[in-house]
């Protein structure tokens, strides 16, 4: 094996036990107040689209069962 496959597989190596390591050290980190409240704006906010979509959906097939 030459030496370039040699060093292509060591890195990635590391670069997969790297990003091993770092999912192991956030999975017990706290999300900020911050960010906790704009997921959950954001949600509201899907809900609420979904919502008119499904008002909307409604809407036009009332109005296509009316002569």
């Amino acid at each position: 094996m030459s030496i370039w496959g040699i060093i292509i597989i060591v890195l990635a190596i590391g670069i997969i036990l790297s990003n091993i390591m770092l999912v192991k050290k956030t999975a017990n980190m706290k999300m900020p107040e911050s960010v906790l409240k704009k997921a959950e704006q954001q949600k509201l906010l899907e809900q609420q689209e979904k919502d008119k979509e499904k008002s909307a959906r409604e809407n036009r097939s009332s109005n296509q069962d009316e002569p």
